[in-house]
C-alpha cells in the first residue's frame, strides 16, 4: 500500500489507527518502523510525526530505547473509563432528545432498523459498524463540542476492546434491546429516558466485556 498526498503524517496516523483497530497491528506489537516505511513507502519523518500522534492518542505506548507498541486495553483502564463514558454519552443522549429535528429522528430509525437486521443475520462486524454510526450520530445531535471531543478521546480507546462483547453469550440481542430503548426515549422526547437507558446501554457493555475476559481467562486455565 502506498501514502499519497504527499506523505502528510495525518494520513500515515489515519492508516495505522485503522490498522489498529482492525487488529493487522495486534494489541502488544511492537511497531517497526523500518518495516512500515517500505510496507507504505514513506520516510521515518512522517512516519514519526504520526506515531506521535497515535501515542498521544493513547493508541501506541512509547518506551524508552524500544520504541513504539500497540496499546493493550486493561481491565483496570475498562472500569475507569465506561464509568465516565456512560455519563458523557448519556449526556449526549439528553440533549440529542431537545434537540432533533423529526427528520434526524427518521434517518437515526432507518440506521436502528439496519442495526436491527444485522442482529438477526448475527453479522456481527456490520452490527458493530452501525452501532457506532448510531453513537457518532447521537453525539453529533447533543450538539455539544466539548463532549463530542472529550468523548472521542475516549472511544478511540475502548474502540481496542469494544468489539469482544458482542461475543458475549446474548450480547448481540441485548445490545440491540438496550439500542432501542434509547431510540423510544429519543423519539418520544424524554431527555432523562433517554440519559438513563444510554448509561444502561453502556455499563452493560462494560459487564459483557468482563464476562468475555473471564471466559478466555478460563479457557487458558482449563
Amino acid at each position: 500500500m502506498r501514502i499519497v498526498h504527499n506523505s502528510l503524517h495525518h494520513e500515515v496516523a489515519a492508516t495505522l489507527r485503522e490498522e489498529i483497530f482492525s487488529g493487522t497491528l495486534a494489541p502488544g506489537s511492537f511497531v517497526d518502523e523500518a518495516a512500515l516505511c517500505e510496507r507504505l513507502s514513506i520516510s521515518r519523518t512522517p512516519l514519526r510525526e504520526a506515531l506521535k500522534v497515535l501515542t498521544a492518542e493513547g493508541l501506541l505506548r512509547h518506551e524508552p530505547r524500544r520504541g513504539c507498541f500497540v496499546a493493550e486495553v486493561t481491565q483496570k483502564d475498562l472500569d475507569e473509563i465506561f464509568p465516565v463514558i456512560a455519563l458523557l454519552e448519556g449526556r449526549c443522549a439528553w440533549e440529542a432528545a431537545r434537540n432533533a429535528s423529526d427528520a434526524e429522528i427518521d434517518a437515526l430509525e432507518a440506521l436502528h432498523d439496519k442495526l436491527a437486521r444485522h442482529a438477526r443475520a448475527k453479522r456481527i462486524n456490520e452490527y458493530y459498524t452501525t452501532n457506532y454510526a448510531i453513537h457518532e450520530a447521537i453525539i453529533m445531535l447533543a450538539d455539544n463540542r466539548w463532549l463530542a471531543q472529550v468523548i472521542g478521546d475516549l472511544r478511540k480507546i475502548l474502540k481496542l476492546a469494544r468489539l469482544q462483547q458482542l461475543h458475549a453469550p446474548g450480547r448481540l440481542e441485548q445490545s440491540l434491546s438496550e439500542h432501542l430503548a434509547v431510540f423510544a426515549a429519543l423519539k418520544a422526547r424524554d431527555s432523562d429516558g433517554a440519559e438513563a437507558a444510554m448509561r444502561t446501554h453502556l455499563n452493560r457493555q462494560r459487564e459483557a466485556l468482563r464476562a468475555v475476559a473471564l471466559q478466555q481467562k478460563a479457557k487458558l486455565i482449563s
